[in-house]
C-alpha cells in the first residue's frame, strides 16, 4: 500500500535527493548496501552482513575449537595440580626426608582424597535437594512426615541427614567457632597493648643507652684490659652456600684479638663441606684471628646438642659472655662494641638481643610477606617485652648471653624444636633479665621457597606448645621467699656488701613475715606463652585442651596472688 501525502512530505524532508546505491554481486547472492554520501562508497564496508552460510559454518567450528582447548587446558591443569600434589605429599620428591615418613605422607594424601571426595558427594547432594525444594524443611511450620509418609529413598536420606546435621554437627561447629573467637579476641587484646606499648616507647624515647665510654681507661698499654673474654659460636649444617659469608663477618669484628675466640661448629655429614669449611677456617687462623673448628662424629640434640657439646669445654671457663650466630649471619664489625658494654653494672642481666635485618626481603612476594612480619615482631613483640618486662623469647641467633646465666639455667637442653625459648624461659625463671637493642641490626637471610618457609614454621609453632607442656609446671612452682634477688655475676666487692647488707637485716629485731607468694613477671611469662599458645593453635599445631587448662589455671594463680598480698 501506497503512503500517504503526508508521509511522503516527511519523508522527502528528511532524506537526501540523489542518493547512490552500490549493487555487490556474489554468487549465488545478492547484498545491498546503502550509501550516505559520495564518499560512502570508497569506505569499507560491513562484512558481517555478507557472510553466507559457509562461513558462519566455520566461524562457529572455530569457536568450538576455542572452547575445546579451553576445557583440555583445564583439565590439563587440574591433573597437574593433583599430580604435583600427589609427588609433594606421597613421594616428598625435591624434599629431603627420613624413609619412615614416607608413610605419613600417604596418609595425608589419603585423607585429603576422602575429604575431597566426601565434600563433593555433600555438595552434589545438597544441589539436587535444592533443585527438588527440600530445602524449605528449615521452616517452623512445615510439617515433617513421618518414615511412612515419606515417598523416595533420596528424600528420607535427606531428612535423616538434616536431623544428623542438628543434633551433632551443628553444635561441634558453633562451639569450634567461639572458641575461635575467643583465640581472635585474647590476640586482638594482645597486640592492642603491644602497640600501645610501641607507641610509648616511641613518645618517650625509650630505649638502652650505654652512659660513657665503657672500654676507655687513662692507662694505654693496658686498654685492653677493660675488654671482657668473649666467646663467639657459628653452629652449622650443610651451610655450602652461606658458611663463608658468615665466618668472614664474624673475623671482622672489632674486637681485640686476645679477647675473643670464634668457635665454628660444624655439624655437616658431606665430606666435601666438612673440607670448605675447614679450609676457611684455616685461612683465618692463618691471617691472625683466634678461630677454631669443631666437628661432631655422633650429630645428637642438633643445634641444642652442638651449642652445649661446645660450652662444656675447658677453655670455655676463661669466658665471660657468647655471642652466637647462626650459618646465615653476617653481624657489623661494632656488634660486640654495641652489646656486650650493656653487661657493665648490670650483673642481674643474662642476655642482649639484636634485631634481625633482612638482605633478601624484596626477592619475592613471600619474603616480603615474612619481612613485615618478622618486623612487627622485633620492633613491637620483642622491643615491648623488653623495656617492661626484661623478658622476650630468645631468637635462637645474634644474641650475646652471659655464660653464667646459661649455667645456672641448666644449660641447653634438647627436649624441644625451639631450645632457644627454651633456656629464655629457664634463665627468666632463674631471675635473669633481658635487653632487646632494636637499633642493633644483623643481616640475614629468610626463606625465598615455599618448601624452606613451611619447615621452619612447622619448626616455630610446634616448639611453643611443646614447651608450655614442660614450662607449666615450673611457672606454677615458681615462688620464693619475700628477700632481696642476688646479684648475679657481681664483683667480690659487689658481693661483700650484699653479705654485710643481709647481716644486717637478719640482726634487725623485727622479724620479716616470709609469705611465698608468684612473681607478677613469672605471672606475666605465663601470658606471654599463652599467646605463643594461641599462634600454634591458629596454626593447627597445637592442642585446645592445653590452652584451656592453662587459662583456668592462669586467672586462678593471679586470684591467689592478690589473697596473698591482702593477707600479708
Amino acid at each position: 500500500m501506497a503512503p500517504g501525502f503526508y508521509f511522503s512530505d516527511w519523508w522527502a524532508k528528511d532524506s537526501r535527493k540523489g542518493t547512490p546505491v552500490v549493487v555487490k554481486m556474489e554468487n549465488p547472492n545478492y547484498s545491498v548496501v546503502e550509501i550516505d554520501g559520495p564518499d560512502e562508497a570508497f569506505r569499507p564496508v560491513e562484512k558481517s552482513r555478507g557472510r553466507n552460510a559457509k562461513q558462519v559454518t566455520w566461524v562457529l567450528l572455530l569457536k568450538a575449537h576455542r572452547a575445546v582447548g579451553c576445557v583440555a587446558w583445564l583439565a590439563t591443569l587440574v591433573w597437574a595440580l593433583l599430580g604435583a600434589i600427589k609427588k609433594r605429599l606421597m613421594f616428598r620428591e625435591g624434599v629431603r626426608v627420613a624413609s619412615e615418613k614416607l608413610g605419613k605422607g600417604k596418609l595425608i594424601f589419603r585423607m585429603l582424597k576422602l575429604f575431597l571426595f566426601t565434600s563433593l558427594v555433600i555438595l552434589a547432594f545438597e544441589v539436587v535437594a535444592y533443585i527438588k525444594g527440600w530445602h524449605h524443611m528449615k521452616n517452623p511450620n512445615l510439617h515433617i512426615p513421618k518414615t511412612s509418609e515419606i515417598q523416595g529413598l533420596l528424600h528420607l536420606l535427606y531428612v535423616s541427614w538434616l536431623t544428623f546435621r542438628a543434633d551433632y554437627i551443628a553444635p561441634q561447629i558453633q562451639a569450634l567457632s567461639m572458641f575461635c573467637v575467643c583465640l581472635f579476641l585474647i590476640q586482638s587484646v594482645d597486640r592492642m597493648v603491644l602497640c600501645l606499648g610501641c607507641l610509648w616507647i616511641k613518645f618517650k624515647k625509650i630505649k638502652p643507652r650505654i652512659e660513657g665510654d665503657p672500654f676507655k681507661s687513662d692507662n694505654a698499654e693496658g686498654s685492653d684490659c677493660m675488654y671482657p673474654m668473649v666467646l663467639v659460636q657459628i653452629p652449622m649444617c650443610n651451610e655450602r652456600e652461606v658458611y663463608k659469608q658468615s665466618i668472614s663477618a664474624v673475623c671482622q669484628l672489632d674486637w681485640p684479638k686476645d679477647r675473643i675466640l670464634i668457635q665454628v661448629l660444624d655439624d655437616s655429614d658431606d665430606e666435601s663441606i666438612q673440607w670448605l669449611i675447614k679450609a676457611e677456617v684455616t685461612k683465618w687462623s692463618q691471617s691472625g684471628i683466634n678461630i677454631i673448628y669443631r666437628h661432631r662424629i655422633v650429630r645428637t640434640g642438633y643445634k641444642a646438642g652442638n651449642l652445649k657439646s661446645a660450652i662444656s669445654c675447658d677453655y670455655v671457663k676463661a669466658y665471660e659472655f657468647v655471642a652466637i650466630f647462626d650459618a646465615d649471619f653476617q653481624p657489623y664489625p661494632d656488634f660486640l662494641k654495641c652489646t656486650v658494654p650493656h653487661f657493665k653494672d648490670n650483673p642481674e642481666l643474662g642476655l642482649v638481643q639484636a634485631r634481625w635485618a633482612f638482605v633478601n626481603k624484596d626477592e619475592n612476594l613471600l619474603t616480603r610477606l615474612q619481612n613485615i612480619n618478622l618486623c612487627f615482631h622485633f620492633e613491637v613483640e620483642q622491643q615491648v617485652n623488653g623495656v617492661f618486662l626484661n623478658f622476650f623469647g630468645f631468637n635462637g641467633t645474634a644474641g650475646v648471653w652471659r655464660i653464667k646465666a646459661l649455667e645456672e639455667s641448666g644449660g641447653w637442653l634438647e627436649r624441644t624444636t625451639v631450645e632457644d625459648m627454651d633456656i629464655a624461659v629457664r634463665a627468666h625463671l632463674n631471675g635473669w633479665k633481658f635487653i632487646f637493642l632494636n637499633d642493633v641490626k644483623v643481616l640475614c637471610e629468610v626463606p625465598e621457597s615455599y618448601e624452606a618457609y613451611r619447615k621452619q614454621q612447622h619448626r616455630w609453632h610446634s616448639g611453643p606448645m611443646q614447651l608450655f607442656r614442660l614450662c607449666l609446671p615450673e611457672i606454677i612452682t615458681s615462688k620464693a621467699l619475700n628477700q632481696p634477688h642476688m646479684h648475679r655475676g657481681g664483683s667480690d666487692r659487689e658481693l661483700s656488701e650484699l653479705n654485710q647488707l643481709n647481716t644486717q637485716k637478719e640482726a634487725a629485731e623485727t622479724p620479716v613475715k616470709k609469705v611465698n607468694k608468684i612473681y607478677r613477671k613469672e605471672l606475666a611469662l605465663a601470658f606471654l606463652l599463652l599467646t605463643a599458645s594461641v599462634r600454634s593453635l591458629l596454626s593447627a599445631q597445637g592442642v585446645h585442651f592445653y590452652f584451656l587448662l592453662f587459662q583456668g589455671l592462669t586467672f586462678l594463680l593471679v586470684g591467689l596472688d592478690l589473697i596473698g598480698e591482702q593477707m600479708s
